[in-house]
């Protein structure tokens, strides 16, 4: 495996993600930069050096591709999804600073001033910049493809054929779009058996198949998804139906979340990670909301765990807590105390990832009574 992507590779990753038009004249790369409150890592390290290393070689390719590169930092937000900064900074890819502190506040510019004049947009940042970016997109015209915790790890993703995943993110997306609901049950220790219903009336499914043809749009890359926000009982008189528990290994310990009215209320199992995440939630309840019901497609074309959620999502299935409204719910960061609190929490169920908890079964139903038998015991059963 190569950790490097060179100038044409990259150029024809921007070309297949992005379809840029004559109107595209600008990329921006994107890099969040640590502080003293969120001190820096080696990974975050090499990931800004790999982003300044793409500036460089697109740059130097600009005849091949006929677009401006900059390389765009700013100081990091402390949480991931949380709200972007008003102000950036343009930088040389030999002179990014190592850390906010160093920026020059004088040669500070608006970040929504930064997203007009560039309207393709790769965020490779420590932190994700999603849920902004998907906010942003459509009032400045761009186009974001976010890579938060990217590493070389994930460039093999970067080489599927988008044509086939995007086929298959597809047809997932249109099964949630006619659902009205989905039931999944999770397995703990080969033994107890937990359940969960999830009202997916009045919403629409999303498609993050890796490719972002159209203004004013944001999405993962690597990807390969299809997701929807369950009904969080926003309309008058017609409250969510969602309930049941949802297991989440954590570290060694399986926590046991009791879900209702689509949100988090209480954790039921007992021990250190449990009682950590009791507290959170007593803390801060938005965390508990469930925000996302996610199917990742790229298992299929042999891709294995990581340890960054950015690529591990895209496997199998996945379910999240917290922030909801820039997938089209109901809960921001309004919702939630203060900006560094906000969150947007996968938990993936891939038996590498949760040995103990085992997705056994996940159905659709439908409007019209009719139910679909979707996955079973962690592997996709529907016909693709």
């Amino acid at each position: 495996m190569t950790d490097h992507l060179k100038a044409d590779e990259l150029t024809a990753m921007i070309r297949r993600v992005f379809e840029p038009r004559a109107e595209d004249t600008a990329l921006a790369v994107l890099v969040d930069l640590p502080d003293d409150a969120l001190p820096d890592n080696d990974d975050w390290a090499r990931r800004r050096s790999i982003a300044a290393g793409w500036v460089r070689e697109l740059a130097a390719a600009r005849d091949d591709h006929g677009l401006d590169i900059d390389l765009v930092a700013y100081r990091n937000v402390r949480a991931n999804n949380a709200d972007l900064p008003a102000t950036a900074w343009l930088c040389k890819p030999d002179g990014l600073p190592e850390t906010a502190d160093d920026l020059d506040p004088a040669a500070a510019r608006p970040f929504g001033e930064i997203l007009d004049g560039h309207r393709l947009v790769l965020a490779p940042t420590e932190l994700s910049a999603t849920a902004p970016l998907k906010m942003l997109s459509p009032r400045h015209g761009c186009r974001g493809a976010t890579m938060p915790g990217f590493s070389p790890a994930m460039i093999p993703a970067l080489r599927l054929d988008y044509t086939e995943v995007n086929r298959r993110v597809h047809l997932l997306k249109d099964l949630l779009d006619r659902a009205t609901s989905a039931d999944l049950r999770f397995i703990v220790d080969d033994a107890a058996p937990y359940d969960l219903h999830l009202d997916l009336r009045h919403r629409t499914a999303h498609a993050s198949g890796g490719l972002l043809p159209q203004a004013g749009t944001a999405g993962n890359l690597p990807s390969g998804e299809a997701y929807i926000v369950p009904y969080e009982g926003e309309v008058p008189g017609d409250p969510t139906r969602t309930e049941g528990v949802l297991p989440v290994q954590l570290t060694d310990e399986v926590v046991l979340f009791e879900i209702d009215d689509n949100v988090a209320r209480r954790v039921i199992s007992d021990g250190p990670v449990s009682r950590r995440e009791a507290a959170l939630l007593k803390a801060e309840p938005a965390r508990g909301n469930i925000a996302e019901l996610g199917l990742g497609v790229l298992a299929a074309f042999g891709l294995e765990p990581i340890g960054e959620v950015l690529l591990d999502e895209k496997l199998g299935l996945h379910v999240a807590f917290g922030r909801s409204e820039h997938f089209g719910g109901q809960v921001g960061p309004a919702q939630f105390s203060t900006p560094e609190a906000v969150i947007h929490q996968d938990h993936v169920y891939v038996a590498k990832i949760q040995p103990r908890v085992s997705a056994a079964v996940v159905d659709l139903n439908f409007e019209d009574g009719e139910s679909l038998e979707l996955i079973r015991d962690g592997d996709y059963v529907c016909d693709f």
